[in-house]
């Protein structure tokens, strides 16, 4: 009889290997425990999270830990709204900001491999308005004008998703390439904007670099172009390539542009805090960021800004890149591709610490010598509070989100990343 059975198991699995593989490549979101988490360690970050919102440091997180494809954690604390004590729970809606980028960058590697372009192409050859472009020279702060001298090439595709083109952010950048764009009229990327995306990149190409294209690292309005770029080569909306190439293939239900009416009640409040770093609702008008952008009707979508989205939603995006690029039996992206993607791509320092790939910073030797991440690691953020990171050696996808910035105690999500690491046993 066991001989029978072990034949048996032997042909289903070499009659049906497809279907094992597919169950492995998705998030198991069944309660059993992981042999390879210590959980009364893990349970710390609980009683960490809790002291955070009791003393009033925090509002609301919510954190979400995938360990070898299986959900280990997935919680919210505090509130949602705290004026309203609306608890927050696990599956709120977020505004992730930068962590827009990596879904943009995949964008890009999409039609890489549908041939449509490559990464090496310049800008220009698709919004001829970043053709002969020029760089910042001299700048009088008295009356913002400048002079300039030729670029020594076009700027790239691949510059854009390594930030080293030259933009530079309208409302969080140099105080000088401020000025340059203010006096333009470019968008700040963060927000809501009553203009045509297209348009404002159109612009944006007429306007100086911030330095010689591929001279250093320089955070910017790029992704914002790369989202305009996929709009101009697919011809569609930003919104619409994502939802028919990414989000529905991955069943991320919950991500948007535009938060539908009938979510909106899911959305967690924004704070910020006062001169007396006392945490109070970010207000309509504070930063010229409106909180209520993602109900807001546009048409400017930002491929570095724009998004809205669950813990549990970006997990799955995380997991598909750490599963090589498929999830649940849809391939997004090639091996090859994910493997570029969190390759170093920098001839020059990204932070003195880490690499930088096509839209993710990645833990080289040295990171991983400071902190828990292991050598592999890919990770970014975003602008109100959000992070997440996947570290391919733990086979690990974690995410802790806020809606809060500036934050005086901050240091919650390197704390919360180090009892993870000290939680895992193999």
């Amino acid at each position: 009889m066991k001989i029978y059975f072990r034949r048996l198991i032997f042909f289903v699995a070499f009659c049906f290997p497809v279907s094992f593989s597919l169950f492995a490549q998705t998030i198991d979101r069944s309660n059993k425990a992981n042999a390879s988490v210590d959980y009364q360690r893990l349970n710390r970050i609980d009683s960490l999270v809790n002291a955070y919102v009791k003393n009033d440091w925090v509002k609301g997180v919510v954190t979400i830990i995938v360990k070898d494809n299986q959900l280990v954690q997935y919680k919210g604390y505090g509130y949602a709204n705290a004026e309203a004590k609306i608890p927050m729970k696990a599956d709120a809606l977020f505004r992730i900001m930068s962590q827009t980028k990596a879904i943009t960058s995949a964008g890009i590697m999409i039609l890489y491999e549908q041939g449509k372009l490559l990464l090496d192409d310049p800008v220009g050859n698709y919004i001829p308005e970043f053709k002969n472009q020029v760089v910042l020279d001299k700048f009088n702060a008295t009356d913002t004008t400048y002079t300039t001298v030729p670029a020594k090439r076009n700027i790239t595709i691949r510059d854009l998703l390594t930030h080293s083109s030259g933009i530079d952010y309208a409302a969080i950048g140099s105080s000088t390439m401020q000025a340059i764009y203010a006096k333009a009229g470019i968008p700040s990327g963060l927000g809501y904007f009553n203009a045509d995306l297209l348009t404002e990149m159109k612009k944006l190409g007429k306007l100086p670099l911030a330095f010689q294209p591929g001279e250093r690292f320089q955070y910017g309005l790029n992704t914002d172009l790369l989202g305009c770029l996929i709009e101009v080569i697919s011809g569609q909306t930003l919104d619409e390539f994502f939802r028919r190439n990414i989000f529905l293939p991955l069943e991320m239900n919950d991500t948007y542009f535009n938060v539908p009416v009938s979510k909106a009640n899911r959305l967690a409040t924004v704070y910020t805090e006062d001169a007396s770093r006392r945490i109070i609702p970010w207000s309509h008008t504070f930063r010229n960021i409106d909180p209520d952008y993602p109900t807001m009707n546009k048409r400017y979508f930002s491929g570095g800004a724009g998004l809205t989205s669950t813990a549990f939603d970006y997990a799955v995006f995380l997991q598909m890149l750490l599963n090589g690029g498929i999830y649940n039996g849809k391939r997004i992206l090639s091996p090859r591709s994910v493997e570029m993607m969190t390759s170093n791509q920098l001839d020059f320092s990204f932070n003195g610490t880490n690499d930088f790939g096509l839209g993710f910073e990645i833990v080289t030797e040295k990171g991983a010598a400071r902190g828990p991440r292991n050598k592999g690691s890919f990770s970014w953020g975003g602008y109100y509070g959000t992070t997440y990171w996947a570290d391919p050696k733990a086979k690990l996808v974690c995410l802790i989100m806020t809606q809060h910035t500036p934050n005086s105690h901050g240091d919650l999500t390197e704390k919360i990343t180090a009892l993870i690491y000290s939680s895992l046993t193999k």
